[in-house]
């Protein structure tokens, strides 16, 4: 098990809460806040390629090398809802997870992840409430 300082969403756009999947596993990625809906060239815009992008939700969450926060990593967090890690620990984590994994995201100010955000959901229904909703009974 490995436990490294990072940084999440700041309060303007929180990491959601709960268990995510890994779906998707980028060396080279640009983040661009376009995507979901915030202009590149307004004031919380940006476009920005990461190395190590590990996507955890259909909403743009990702796991991802930050060097430009290391100072915050362990402190505070400041990102548009990702998880930022060094470069060397982001390096780590996208060499150890393949798609399919979780990662329970825990402590975070925004939401826990709901049915809102698409397709991953399933991964966060609690195992009692998967079974009460079940063919098999």
């Amino acid at each position: 098990m490995q436990s490294f300082p990072m940084s999440a969403g700041g309060p303007d756009f929180p990491s959601r809460n709960g268990p995510h999947v890994v779906t998707e596993l980028n060396r080279d990625r640009v983040m661009d806040s376009s995507t979901y809906g915030v202009p590149v060239d307004s004031p919380n815009g940006y476009r920005t390629p990461v190395e190590y992008a590990v996507r955890l939700n259909n909403n743009g969450e990702f796991v991802h090398a930050a060097p430009w926060s290391v100072a915050q990593q362990g402190n505070s967090n400041v990102s548009h809802g990702c998880i930022n890690l060094s470069t060397e620990r982001a390096a780590w984590f996208f060499d150890f997870s393949q798609p399919g994994d979780i990662v329970e995201i825990k402590n975070s100010i925004g939401p826990t992840l709901s049915a809102a955000d698409g397709d991953i959901y399933d991964w966060a229904i609690p195992w009692e409430e998967w079974q009460a909703g079940s063919a098999l009974k």
